[in-house]
């Protein structure tokens, strides 16, 4: 079926809320004006139950059916955090909060969600229940891993989740979707070398920590190209360089690297932790100094159950009628974290021409609300029809 006509009827009316969610941005858990306006809109609503304090911040609200002979529970998320950036979009909902922005389109997945609530919650036309999901700390705080610790699949007896996500320069109306894996796992290091410093006119006393950081940055680049299969996903990239002096004539006694590591397989991701390791005590051995790793996970890959996948492709096909197979994507998304738990599907719907996600000149399009609503509203009448 095409867009719900309650949504182009409510479209002004979560557009406000999304606006207003826009003008006070909120970084990673410190979700708590965002958190309690989506808990008491929730109430209003007339959930069956809401919960706050979940991963933190993070609110749950259930909402059943008019009948639940199925027994199924389907579980869909949006994310409430914003970005520390300083905004340039000059609207006039512009963020109130300097170096704080909804630059990744987190408030309009929030509205989505509460607009999908409330007609699922005027309606209750499904055999079931669904549990909606706001989540604090996707952008690098893992609020996904925080609120499934605090239990968040079995307590509500979550059988399956499903996500969205906003695209530029994906028409509005279209979605994009993939099975299997999707979004990379992302992690980072930091390798610690210390050589002996000295003075730049006799560098034969010296253990020179800048050579060997050359060398081990160009020899991490090899982890790609000669230790991984040429047809996988893997990025490893040095970001930081920094050394313990900033004189022209002295060699520094220590030299500090960062850098990242994006891969679409666990294989990857653990060769691509051991050859840094291995690289790095080497590099550190033959220039005669030291090299320690340190080397830190963060969100797993995130694979969308090929079951889920289907059905919600199926759903977009119906809502906006033009669905593509998304590109893998070597950014990282702590949705990985509750698809790990539960399968479960993640979509891309588009958002129309504009700056890119992370952007100081990046919006959310108010256009999408509709389309957005409606798959929502559709995942859970569709896959829980009423008896």
């Amino acid at each position: 079926m095409p867009i719900k006509n309650r949504f182009a009827e409510m479209q002004d009316e979560v557009t406000a809320w999304r606006r207003d969610l826009h003008e006070h941005p909120e970084i990673l858990y410190d979700t708590h004006r965002t958190s309690a306006i989506v808990a008491d809109k929730l109430r209003a609503f007339g959930c069956d139950e809401v919960v706050t304090g979940i991963g933190r911040t993070g609110v749950v609200a259930v909402i059943k059916g008019k009948t639940d002979t199925s027994g199924k529970v389907i579980g869909l998320r949006a994310d409430m955090d914003a970005l520390p950036i300083l905004e340039a979009t000059g609207l006039p909902y512009a963020s109130k909060t300097p170096g704080a922005m909804h630059a990744c389109g987190h408030d309009g997945h929030t509205a989505m969600l509460l607009g999908a609530a409330k007609y699922l919650a005027e309606t209750r036309n499904f055999d079931g229940s669904v549990v909606v999901i706001f989540q604090p700390a996707e952008e690098g705080g893992a609020g996904g891993r925080e609120m499934c610790e605090d239990g968040l699949m079995d307590r509500w007896n979550i059988q399956e989740v499903y996500g969205m996500h906003n695209m530029p320069n994906l028409p509005v109306g279209h979605f994009a979707i993939r099975s299997g894996p999707f979004f990379a796992a992302t992690d980072q290091f930091e390798i610690f070398l210390e050589g002996k410093g000295g003075h730049a006119a006799r560098p034969q006393e010296t253990v020179d920590t800048t050579v060997m950081a050359a060398q081990l940055v160009l020899s991490l680049q090899t982890i790609a190209s000669r230790n991984a299969d040429p047809v996988s996903q893997i990025v490893v990239s040095v970001t930081s360089f920094e050394t313990s002096s900033t004189a022209f004539n002295v060699i520094p006694q220590k030299v500090h690297i960062k850098g990242t590591v994006r891969t679409q397989s666990n294989e990857n991701r653990d060769m691509a932790e051991r050859r840094i390791k291995d690289i790095a005590a080497a590099t550190g051995t033959m220039y005669g100094g030291l090299a320690e790793v340190a080397y830190h996970r963060g969100y797993p890959v995130m694979v969308n159950a090929e079951e889920q996948t289907d059905f919600a492709r199926d759903v977009a096909q119906s809502v906006g009628g033009n669905v593509i197979e998304a590109p893998l994507v070597m950014g990282g998304e702590d949705f990985a974290f509750m698809l790990e738990e539960r399968p479960g599907a993640y979509i891309l719907v588009g958002n129309g021409p504009g700056a890119q996600v992370h952007h100081p000149e990046y919006n959310f399009n108010d256009e999408a609300i509709p389309v957005g609503c409606s798959w929502w509203a559709e995942i859970v009448e569709r896959r829980m029809p009423a008896a």
